[in-house]
């Protein structure tokens, strides 16, 4: 049964290298990858204090450009932006060649139908055209969203054939520049286009973990070879899912169909900073009567971050409760190897999420003391 379940889980172009460096492989996302090589501990600190290698080619990144071609750049772009905007709720019109924003696809009703990051490339050529990355899971569905609404007028090419990898950690700038001379001068949200063994790449200061790196996506091959280059390197380790998982949650990250899903809003996810001040105004993105209402009055429900105050850990699907009513639930948790203890996140009522606010987390039917915490966890390092 076990051979079979491997059997039919896709692989990235770096399974190979995985197995060979001794990775525990698990289901995730419909691939087989890696949860971790040494261990999530020594994994996660090693990326806070040096630089982690995270294959993060389930993902989906893909183009999206104009079914016609237009003449004129700055139109060029305009056309393309209108399009997704139709789609999330953030400012694409507004980003300059080589800027990238997180945003969410967003149903009639404001749910999260995923999270997503839109780049405008840095070549002026292109700028009838956009770099997105989707979440793994969900990429089929997204493709099939894009394509049924914005069909005749823009092309869907995906890119999920190559590697995606990202180096994450305060010494990733100064690793990566010996491979793409440039990249230690991009901020925060800024992308270069590159090359690498003959292959052409797309290298993006960005990453999930809250620390300074980059995300590179490059055809198969070269992305092997450069991959096998960069854990050569002393301040490089290999790093799996779990350490990835562990990152993102002291950084206060929301991984979507735990934190974020179609049964929330973006206010409510605390995510209401990836709507800028022209799309509010506008009000013309799917289900903007109801965040508009949700900023105004202020949502029911609020995600928050939540600090066990003993050791065990709350889990995913832990009640919230206070004074013996359930008032949340936990939608990621586990340990925090920076801060030595259990972290969590999760919603509560809104009049429940000032930081300090005391509750109870039910693990395994007890109560255990925790209190609400103001994220995230561990300060980001990002380049600014």
């Amino acid at each position: 049964m076990a051979d079979q379940i491997t059997d039919d889980l896709k692989k990235t172009p770096l399974h190979g290298l995985h197995v060979s460096l001794g990775a525990k492989m698990v289901p995730f996302a419909g691939y087989d990858m890696p949860v971790q090589f040494e261990g999530v501990k020594p994994e996660h600190l090693w990326t806070r204090t040096q630089a982690g290698l995270f294959d993060v080619s389930h993902m989906g990144p893909c183009f999206l450009t104009l079914a016609e071609g237009v003449s004129d750049k700055a139109e060029a772009h305009d056309k393309i932006a209108a399009l997704i905007e139709e789609l999330v709720p953030s400012a694409i019109s507004t980003l300059k060649p080589g800027q990238a924003r997180l945003s969410v696809l967003l149903n009639e009703n404001a749910g999260i139908l995923d999270d997503l990051i839109i780049t405008r490339l840095p070549d002026e050529h292109q700028n009838g055209r956009l770099y997105i990355v989707v979440n793994g899971a969900v990429k089929e569905q997204d493709w099939a969203l894009f394509e049924e609404k914005l069909k005749g007028r823009a092309v869907l090419q995906r890119a999920d054939n190559g590697v995606l990898m990202a180096l994450q950690g305060p010494k990733a700038a100064e690793v990566l520049e010996s491979y793409f001379p440039g990249c230690e001068d991009l901020k925060f949200m800024r992308c270069m286009l590159a090359a690498w063994d003959g292959g052409e790449c797309i290298v993006s200061r960005c990453g999930y973990t809250g620390e300074d790196g980059f995300e590179i996506m490059i055809p198969a091959d070269a992305g092997h070879s450069l991959a096998v280059k960069l854990i050569e390197d002393e301040r490089v380790k290999p790093i799996g899912l779990g350490a990835r998982d562990s990152l993102r949650l002291e950084a206060g990250l929301c991984l979507y169909g735990h934190d974020m899903d179609e049964t929330r809003n973006p206010v409510e996810a605390d995510l209401q900073w990836v709507i800028q001040k022209s799309r509010r105004e506008r009000a013309d993105f799917p289900g903007a009567e109801i965040v508009l209402e949700a900023l105004s009055n202020g949502p029911k429900e609020k995600r928050v971050g939540i600090r066990p105050l003993e050791r065990a850990p709350a889990r995913e699907g832990t009640e919230i409760h206070v004074k013996g009513e359930p008032v949340g639930v936990v939608t990621s948790g586990g340990f925090g190897p920076s801060v030595d203890g259990p972290v969590a996140m999760g919603y509560v009522r809104a009049d429940l999420a000032e930081p300090g606010t005391p509750v109870e987390l039910m693990v395994r039917g007890k109560p255990r003391a925790g209190e609400v915490a103001a994220l995230p966890f561990v300060e980001h390092n990002y380049k600014r």
